[in-house]
This record gives structure tokens, sequence and C-alpha cells, in this order.
């Protein structure tokens, strides 16, 4: 597949951004003082989490990237908008005074990791009406929008948001979180991992019972796209009397973190490009069987996608 020019591409990705932060350090005893590993530190690591590793995939690929977030006015913040900078993403962020920036903290020993610790608290009502107003503003220079929705109160205001993109004829794409898809009503496409969408379809024992299931959810929910990422299975994509499916990548699997932000970022950009929805969903596998074999939140970049080809 040639890659179409993805510099005119306009993104808008709005959600819960999170700080990245990886602390690498060799093990070589057990604590006296409990039954768990001494890790030595010896370097340390930053990285754009959630919505924001969503921007820095888009951005990688070429694309004009603008990501909407709220977040506190604390060190991770000015590290995030350190990182956004050097990404070249035009960051528009809204300032909470009561929030803790979310920080994930990862220990990794031997290339494991060993331990992950969360800081997060939950951004003000206010502040997400403010961002809403913001979100309004900044929709009319989009090509397509991504809402990353990792449980952490950014997208309160999901369902305005999507019957503006609705009313504006702008493409609204969402990666789901939690148990309530019908917060996502009339949204474009939904890009539920397997796991996610058992959780709200129920189980299943054959493909045929997969199919009634994730129609049966695409057409209550009024979407034009219900794209399943399937893990070694692939990804299968159901659409109005259509059901396209795609193969995983053969390739060892290192981490799969952030797998599911660079699905919908190639996605977008493809989208924004003026690409068919079933060339969208190819690439995006392929950029998915990439970023599997990288540690951490990674990114893949448009030469790494040409050299697949």
């Amino acid at each position: 597949m040639e890659l179409p020019d993805f510099s005119a591409a306009r993104v808008l990705v709005i959600g819960d951004v999170m700080l990245d932060r990886y602390w690498f350090g060799d093990v070589t005893r057990i604590s006296p003082e409990a039954p768990v590993p001494v890790v030595h530190i010896q370097s340390t690591e930053e990285r754009l989490g959630g919505a924001a590793n969503v921007a820095r995939g888009a951005a990688a690929l070429g694309a004009q990237v603008t990501l909407l977030a709220v977040v506190g006015i604390d060190e991770p913040a000015r590290s995030l908008a350190a990182l956004l900078k050097q990404a070249n993403i035009n960051a528009v962020l809204r300032e909470d005074n009561n929030l803790h920036t979310t920080v994930k903290l990862r220990v990794i020993g031997r290339q494991q990791q060993l331990l992950r610790l969360d800081f997060e608290t939950s951004p003000n009502k206010d502040v997400l009406l403010s961002q809403l107003s913001d979100f309004e503003k900044l929709l009319q220079d989009a090509d397509v929008v991504v809402m990353s929705d990792y449980g952490k109160g950014a997208l309160a205001q999901v369902e305005r948001m999507i019957a503006l993109c609705n009313t504006t004829a702008k493409p609204a794409l969402v990666d789901p979180k939690g148990s309530d898809f019908a917060r996502y009503r009339n949204a474009t496409l939904l890009t539920p991992n397997k796991s996610e969408f058992k959780v709200v379809a129920g189980s299943w024992q054959s493909e045929a019972e997969m199919s009634i299931k994730a129609e049966a959810l695409r057409t209550s929910l009024g979407l034009q796209g219900l794209l399943v990422t399937r893990s070694d299975e692939g990804m299968t994509l159901y659409r109005d009397a259509d059901i396209f499916n795609v193969p995983a990548q053969a390739r060892e699997v290192y981490d799969v973190s952030g797998a599911g932000d660079t699905v919908i970022a190639t996605l977008a950009v493809m989208l924004a490009s003026g690409a068919d929805l079933v060339d969208a969903v190819k690439l995006a596998n392929r950029a998915a069987g990439i970023v599997v074999g990288k540690l951490g939140t990674a990114i893949v970049e448009r030469t790494e996608l040409m050299g697949e080809n």
C-alpha cells in the first residue's frame, strides 16, 4: 500500500493525558526487609501517555496535531508540556488547581516491569466545561477528531463533543473505556479491544456469534463503524452489512502498552488524509504490529511503515 501524504492532515485529539515515567535498574538481590527485589536505578525516562501518546503517534506520522487536555499546576504538567513541544504538537492545556496530573511510574528490571505506581485525581467540572468551549473552537480547523478515554474524567462531556462533531460533519473516532458505551452514541467509529468489547457485549462461542453481538452494538449506538482489536487475532471492522477481517502481523510481542493509541492515531491520520476506512484499518494493523515489539508507550514513524511495504 502506498502511503498518502500526511502533511496536510489535521487531527484534533482530546482525552485523558498522562506522563509515563520509567525507572530502569539492575536487580541483584532480595530485600532483607521484605521478600521483594531491590532495584538499583541506573536511568530514567519520561514519555507522553494516554491521549498525549495518541497525539504523539499522529504527529510522528507527519500530521498536524492539536491536543486539548486538562492538567494540574505541577511538575508533571510542565514535563508534559515540554515533551509535547518537542513532539511538534500544538498543546492547548487547561490548568486545574485541584488536579494532580496523572503519572504512571514503571520500575523496570532486566527489561521486565516489576512495579507500576499510579498518581491521579479527577478534573474539576468547571474546568471541563471551559474545555468544551475550547473544543468547539478547535473543531473548526480539524479534519478528524480522536477522543481517547482512559477513564480519568477528561471526557465527561463526550456526548456533547460527539454531537458537535456530527453537526460540523467531522469524523469522531473514540477509543472507549468502561462498561457504559452508551455515552459514545452516534460516534463515527469506536475502537474497543477484545476485552473491552466483551465487557459490554458479553462472551461468545463462535465468530458468527461475535458478529451478531458486534452488529447489535453498532446498530444500537448508531455507529458508522465498530473496530474490535483482537491482539494475536488481528482486527475486525464491522460496518453496515459489511465485515472486514485483517490478520495480525506475525512478529514477536514485547509490550502491548499503547498499542490502542497507535491504532487510533494511525486511523485518524489516514482518514484525515482522505483514505478509505478499510485501507486505514490495514495500515493501523501494520502499525500495531510494529509498536508491540517496542518497550512501553512507543510510537511508529512513517519511515517504519514504509519499510513494511
